[in-house]
């Protein structure tokens, strides 16, 4: 097995199921130290997942493997996450702002609480983050960042517009996304030169985290998902990216496409049967 990114430090947020802890896994599985961040600590059914259950699938690659629990919504909560992850691991070297709130609701009377958390979380807490991890980054002129995104941040195609199943339900969470995608790219901007890479992956079809599954499982089509495995490939690409590739928002079977990747099993051992599409065998 490939160890690329042994000796390095990281840090997952939303790491306690779905493609978060997907992530973290490929991570250790290839050398690295991880962080693994997340509001639960102990098992929880709705939806399934939790940190210590994503700490004990990382602790068989033989690597450091720590927790912090925060959470995200909450500024003076999430600004433990680095100092603690550092306190562990030592410096960081990759941060993969994950988290994200998805709370699905028309925008002609989403309240005003909801918005706040929603922005909070998928758009304050990574810069935050961001900023958090940028001295550790520039003292070793190096760095990678990479931001989870959606296709919801993209704008509707019409008219006339699709108003039947989440289409009008998606704004809010949309709009969150598009200004994640905006501020990848102005931090960027700032950081260009420094060795430091800030990018966005986003899923080009559907993948069947645990929370998506909870959304829209009953209304996806086998042909709209994308693979978990496809998915986490062309995150952690961009966890190891040249330093000319920086600032740019990516969907994953496009960037997979681009720099010819295989697609691997989460444990980095062997081809992912189903390569970008889920495999049923």
């Amino acid at each position: 097995m490939a160890e690329r990114f042994r000796g390095k430090n990281a840090i997952v947020t939303g790491a306690s199921r779905g493609i978060g802890a997907a992530i973290a896994e490929r991570l250790a599985a290839e050398g690295a130290n991880v962080v693994v961040t997340a509001r639960t600590l102990d098992k929880h059914p709705h939806p399934a997942g939790s940190l210590n259950e994503t700490r004990e699938r990382l602790e068989r690659y033989g690597t450091k493997i720590a927790v912090v629990v925060a959470d995200l919504a909450d500024e003076q909560s999430r600004a433990r996450i680095v100092p603690e992850a550092r306190d562990m691991l030592g410096p960081i070297d990759i941060l993969v702002n994950n988290a994200a709130a998805a709370m699905y609701a028309s925008m002609l009377d989403y309240p005003l609480r909801r918005r706040r958390i929603t922005m909070e979380i998928n758009f304050h807490a990574p810069i935050d983050l961001t900023q958090a991890v940028l001295p550790d980054m520039q003292a070793k002129q190096q760095g990678w960042i990479v931001n989870v995104s959606s296709g919801t941040a993209k704008h509707a195609v019409g008219p006339p517009f699709r108003t039947a199943g989440v289409t009008t339900q998606i704004g809010i969470y949309g709009s969150s996304k598009a200004a994640l995608n905006r501020m990848t790219n102005a931090f960027a901007v700032e950081l260009h030169g420094s060795g430091i890479r800030v990018n966005t992956i986003e899923p080009r079809a559907g993948v069947m985290s645990e929370g998506a599954e909870a959304l829209v499982g009953n209304i996806i089509r086998d042909d709209q998902i994308e693979s978990m495995e496809a998915m986490v490939e062309a995150a952690v690409a961009l966890c190891d990216c040249d330093a000319e590739r920086t600032g740019r928002v990516y969907e994953s079977l496009d960037l997979l496409d681009e720099l010819g990747c295989t697609v691997m099993t989460l444990d980095g051992a062997s081809v992912y049967p189903g390569g970008y599409r889920v495999w049923r065998g």
